[in-house]
């Protein structure tokens, strides 16, 4: 088993900085709770993260099954709980691909296979929150 360690350092008021691959990251509220709105919010990075996870599993999947296609976009929208704490209780992602004569049944083995085997941030969601997806061709 691995394991990972990150750091989240304050800095003044609501913000918050972290380093991950080398990369800096700043956390921040909006002004209205004290923030000064310098980054994005933890939570709807946990939706950035799941988007990511998946869209480069299913990237990886199709190029090794010779599916050529021009772009694919994850849309991912989420309802949070009212109460406190508040949290994503449903999420539905929905993978867009552009390009021609793309084979639908490949496109939904690489999202499945992502989504039910190699998507750690799915399974972990999951979890808590009701997962679903749809599969749109854009030409």
């Amino acid at each position: 088993m691995s394991s990972i360690k990150v750091n989240i350092d304050w800095m003044e008021d609501m913000a918050f900085e972290t380093e991950i691959n080398g990369h800096k990251l700043i956390l921040d509220a909006d002004e209205s709770v004290g923030g000064k709105d310098r980054g994005p919010r933890p939570k709807p990075l946990t939706l950035v993260s799941l988007g990511g996870c998946t869209g480069m599993d299913v990237v990886s999947i199709l190029n090794k099954m010779r599916v050529n296609f021009e772009s694919c976009r994850v849309s991912i929208e989420a309802e949070q709980t009212d109460e406190h704490p508040k949290y994503y209780h449903k999420i539905h992602l929905t993978y867009i691909f552009k390009g021609n004569d793309l084979p639908m049944a490949k496109l939904d083995k690489a999202v499945n296979l992502s989504q039910d085997r190699y998507c750690g941030v799915s399974t972990m969601l999951r979890n808590r929150a009701e997962l679903t997806y749809e599969i749109v061709i854009e030409k």
